[in-house]
């Protein structure tokens, strides 16, 4: 029976203002804990708080643990110091880093008290990593065995660590220093002889260190698709594990990072229903302040041509179309690459073949609208006029194409978001610099 999400949520919302709380329990065991998740990002935060404590203790911690970290964070702010101790105890360590990172930095020290000396050390090791790096997203525990050890050993050691272990379906295989010599799936283990050794059914092992950024590392994990990823210091020696599902939540989020940052707005970091109205507001005004100011780059350069446009008042009618064409080609040079950085195809190294096929998909593009573009001109206006905007059209695509594609791997290289570097920046560059070599060649080929 398919769920009315909005029906459900709107149900619960009257329930509460009724302070019907059995009323609210009552429907709450009625739904999966997916759609009461969908259900609480709906809620304001006070009325999910609400909805969260009527939850038995069991699901509540199955249910927070699926929110996104900055809906946690505001949960965590509605709830009983009692309360989010006995969360926050019942996470795995690196679910409880992925809060910590959105929670104040004041309430660490706190939440971290409460722990046990073991939970405490586990979670302290993680949290020790550098931001964006993969040492703060992997499990600390985990299932390893040894080449020597026999599958029946092996076995063992899965059993006695099958309640605490972040996985036991890939295990790694170490030698006396701890350095990843292989790797062995529980199938293969499941299929073997208890006597036979491990050294005999592993296979060889990729690993990624912890100081490695996490959306790179989970690319791998996700394009080799392992079901976990060994993480190793700067020694080789192994200290924790990337699992699948995890590298699917920071590809989730680098994606939506992307996507937003090259639509001209900042994440929300939460659900779009349990965003504030302000929240939403401040992600959006600074990104249309500073895009603005350059489109006051875009006003100085008609300024400077207004003695041109006068004595040829037809140019103005094709400046949208070439600022437009310019942008356009811009941003979508500029996606294929941030997408080709993340996905590892190109590296900031190389710059000069990029450029160099951006420069060339440009000039194609550029012949191929500047040839229609010119001749529809010229059969309306005069061949002029067309040769001008054909001439534009070819030099415009062509420039934005290849700035377009190398900005982000400047921004790469730099160690910046491409995303931040891409879109909306490119746009406004495109359309002041456009203009100029629009006006430029109308200069020349118009003699005025």
């Amino acid at each position: 029976m398919t769920v009315d999400l909005i029906d459900l949520t709107q149900a619960i919302q009257a329930l509460i203002n009724d302070r019907d709380f059995a009323g609210v329990l009552e429907t709450t065991t009625t739904v999966n804990s997916d759609e009461l998740v969908s259900v609480l990002e709906r809620l304001p935060t006070d009325d999910r708080a609400i909805v969260y404590r009527l939850l038995p203790k069991d699901r509540a911690i199955e249910v927070f643990e699926r929110l996104d970290p900055g809906l946690q964070s505001d949960l965590i702010h509605g709830l009983q110091d009692a309360e989010v101790a006995a969360i926050f105890a019942d996470l795995d360590p690196d679910d409880r880093v992925w809060l910590l990172d959105e929670l104040p930095a004041a309430l660490a020290p706190q939440l971290l008290r409460g722990l046990s000396p073991k939970e405490r050390q586990l979670t302290s090791e993680v949290l020790g990593y550098p931001k964006g790096s993969v040492g703060r997203r992997m499990s600390p525990e985990y299932v390893s065995t040894r080449a020597e050890y026999t599958v029946a050993q092996t076995m063992e050691r899965v059993h006695r660590r099958l309640d605490d272990a972040e996985t036991v379906y890939t295990l790694p295989v170490l030698d006396d220093s701890r350095h990843v010599v292989g790797i062995v799936g529980l199938r293969e283990l499941l299929k073997a002889a208890g006597d036979q050794p491990v050294s005999q059914i592993m296979s060889r092992a990729s690993v990624s260190t912890a100081y490695q950024s996490a959306e790179s590392a989970a690319r791998k994990c996700a394009d080799l698709g392992l079901l976990a990823l060994p993480i190793v210091d700067k020694e080789t020696r192994l200290v924790g594990v990337l699992t699948i599902d995890d590298a699917f939540r920071i590809l989730e989020q680098g994606e939506t990072e992307d996507s937003a940052r090259q639509g001209g707005v900042e994440p929300l970091r939460r659900p779009y229903f349990a965003t504030p109205l302000r929240t939403l507001v401040s992600t959006r005004v600074v990104w249309l302040l500073v895009l603005a100011i350059g489109a006051t780059l875009t006003v100085q350069v008609l300024s400077v041509f207004e003695a041109t446009l006068e004595q040829a008042t037809v140019l103005a009618l094709f400046v949208p179309l070439l600022i437009g064409t310019g942008g356009n080609t811009g941003n979508q040079a500029a996606t294929t690459v941030t997408r080709a950085l993340a996905l590892d195809d190109v590296r900031p190294r190389d710059i000069g073949r990029v450029l160099l096929r951006e420069l060339g998909v440009g000039v194609c593009l550029g012949s191929l609208l500047g040839t229609l573009g010119g001749t529809i001109t010229a059969l309306v206006y005069q061949p002029k006029i067309g040769l001008v905007v054909g001439l534009t059209l070819l030099a415009v695509c062509s420039m934005a194409a290849t700035i377009g594609g190398i900005m982000p791997m400047i921004a790469s290289r730099l160690r910046v978001d491409p995303a931040v570097f891409s879109n909306p920046f490119i746009t406004t560059f495109v359309d002041a610099t456009g203009l100029v070599v629009y006006f430029l060649i109308a200069k020349l080929v118009l003699q005025i």
